[in-house]
């Protein structure tokens, strides 16, 4: 029933005042209050006495005005969200997120948001960290300018905490595995990695079609060898946890930069190492479904050969392989007096340098520019 016809019903006495009272959701002394101005100016005592009255809760205009000249000076290109914990932290201004949003959209300095896509089910956290892994790489102009890099960041499923993230120049098969290397020599061996179909992870035939699982890529190689399993997303909302942190880390990062005189790409990953990636944890990691661990020691001490770019090759009469236009000379072994026509493992390290191995045998270790090392450099 609408306010008017309960206190019609109670001035002719069909209900009591204090039943009333109860319908509307008033206290009885605010409906005898009620009574008192019906009687005396009818039903336009009832309008809110506070109407044209100034909130006793209005922000200062002197406190608008700072922080609209704040924006525009400093803080032009954060979000609005970053913003507003850019005013606590560092300028004591205490106003909830949806005051600075009205005041930035009000004055024109941001754009009002979009209307939400259709709803989707999100997929349930893993309840323990280390079960599942995500890992992709994001594409920006991260220092403002006209050079794109690649920011690859792998972070746990249970928690959202980030255990790797740097900028590269191209998310390719070696900045994956340096990253997965370091992951796993830091925090331990994990249950599940979670990635697109980019050629480094899967083999796909033809594009839209599901992954071989049988025809393994060298980061395929390299989990199945730490029995790691490998999952592919099939479209960007199946891995909306990701997508979403990227969102974050575009909308955060090139301004953090900025904001601490960074440039360079190697200053900008040192940064993300020393300093931003656990401000970044603070801020966003949460609590795991349940106590513990899914990380277990890696118990492999050949890391050093399992993340490598593999290569099966015949040796030539000469004692010689080849990769392209790149020829390595194998010299003689103390088991065997030749390895002409046997086949021999070429092994790509990370860092440039390559080993060929003959079964458990190294039999040539080069530097990157392609020259033999000696024995005790070997060693």
């Amino acid at each position: 029933m609408k306010v008017q016809d309960v206190l019609l019903k109670a001035m002719a006495k069909k209900i009591r005042w204090w039943d009333a009272a109860e319908i509307i959701g008033v206290s009885d002394r605010t409906m005898r209050r009620w009574r008192e101005r019906i009687e005396e100016e009818g039903y336009a005592g009832l309008a809110d006495r506070r109407k044209g009255k100034p909130s006793g809760r209005r922000v200062p205009l002197k406190t608008v005005e700072e922080v609209l000249g704040l924006y525009q000076e400093k803080y032009y290109d954060l979000n609005v969200r970053h913003f507003q914990e850019k005013l606590v932290e560092e300028h004591d201004i205490e106003l909830s997120y949806t005051w600075v949003y009205q005041a930035l959209v009000g004055a024109g300095l941001v754009q009002k948001r979009m209307k939400r896509g259709p709803h989707r089910r999100r997929r349930p956290r893993r309840p323990l960290p280390g079960m599942l892994l995500h890992i992709d790489g994001s594409k920006h102009r991260w220092f403002k300018d006209d050079q794109w890099f690649d920011l690859l960041v792998i972070l746990d499923d249970a928690n959202s905490e980030i255990y790797y993230a740097q900028l590269v120049e191209e998310e390719s098969t070696r900045t994956v595995m340096a990253a997965l290397r370091e992951v796993i020599e830091t925090q331990g061996l994990f249950c599940a990695l979670y990635s697109d179909r980019g050629s480094h992870f899967f083999v796909t035939m033809k594009a839209g079609e599901k992954v071989d699982k049988h025809r393994l890529t060298q980061v395929g190689r390299a989990m199945k060898e730490l029995g790691v399993q490998m999952i592919a997303a099939c479209s960007p909302q199946a891995r909306g946890r990701s997508e979403r942190s990227f969102g974050t880390w575009q909308g955060r990062l090139p301004q953090e930069l900025r904001l601490a005189g960074i440039e360079g790409v190697e200053e900008a990953n040192r940064f993300l190492r020393e300093r931003y990636i656990g401000e970044f944890n603070r801020k966003f990691k949460v609590a795991a479904a349940e106590k513990g661990t899914a990380f277990r020691r890696c118990s492999r001490t050949e890391l050093e050969w399992i993340f490598t770019v593999q290569t099966e090759r015949v040796v030539a009469k000469d004692n010689t392989v080849a990769i392209g236009d790149r020829r390595w000379q194998i010299g003689k072994t103390r088991f065997r007096s030749t390895l002409a026509g046997s086949t021999v493992t070429i092994h790509e390290h990370l860092d440039g340098q390559v080993s060929i191995r003959y079964g458990p045998h190294v039999v040539g270790k080069f530097d990157a520019q392609g020259q033999a090392m000696s024995r005790k450099r070997v060693a």
